[in-house]
């Protein structure tokens, strides 16, 4: 594989050999395998595949490194002009840390 394209917690991601990844929570620990099926593109040796919307047969397998892991704060500030009203509130998504075989 030279590199695919994949889908995993919402989000599409260019992926080859040894790339290391920060994907959505998957609920699994550190030193497991994980096996991604939602494959969109499949390029190997100039040869392009796509699916349609997913390629059957497909699978794009990774370890897990770093378990999970959560972000950075993000803070959300709501603000109400004239009326006083603030609403603050942070946010720290969790993330599961991959390398891709």
């Amino acid at each position: 594989m030279d590199f695919a394209v994949i889908q995993t917690g919402g989000k599409q991601y260019k992926v080859k050999a040894g790339d290391k990844l920060k994907v959505e929570k998957l609920g699994v620990v550190s030193g497991d395998k994980v096996k991604f099926d939602k494959v969109l593109l499949w390029v190997e040796g100039g040869k392009t595949e796509i699916g349609a919307p997913y390629l059957d047969g497909k699978v794009v397998e990774a370890d897990v490194i770093g378990g999970e892991v959560k972000d950075r704060k993000k803070i959300v500030f709501k603000y109400h002009s004239k009326t006083r009203r603030r609403t603050k509130k942070g946010h720290r998504q969790i993330h599961t840390e991959v390398i891709i075989k």
